[in-house]
């Protein structure tokens, strides 16, 4: 078989296509997002966790950096913000409807 083919069709199982897969926007937490406060290279970082699966992280993301003016990341669904300012970070999230806890040393 060449490189670039694939099966299409076996005389064993029929057509075969791939498998569509479904993705289930479920929450599994509890609802509530954490502020977790982490110490990367003498830097404090605040981690975001927990936010629904529907929430725009992007734009949130973009949101609390500008309004706190400084840098971060969204990683695995985790928003990483370069900031100890937690309590700020709470205020901004409650003001968009979601209950949150800040967590961590």
């Amino acid at each position: 078989m060449k490189k670039n083919s694939h099966l299409v069709y076996s005389t064993q199982t029929g057509r075969i296509k791939p498998d569509k897969e479904t993705t289930n926007h479920t929450n599994t937490g509890d609802g509530i997002v954490r502020i977790h406060r982490e110490s990367r290279k003498g830097s404090s970082v605040s981690l975001i966790k927990g936010l629904p699966h529907l929430f725009d992280t992007k734009a949130l993301a973009k949101q609390i950096k500008k309004k706190l003016g400084v840098g971060g990341s969204i990683k695995d669904g985790v928003i990483e913000v370069q900031t100890d300012q937690r309590d700020k970070i709470k205020t901004l999230l409650e003001t968009q409807g979601l209950t949150v806890k800040i967590a961590g040393g």
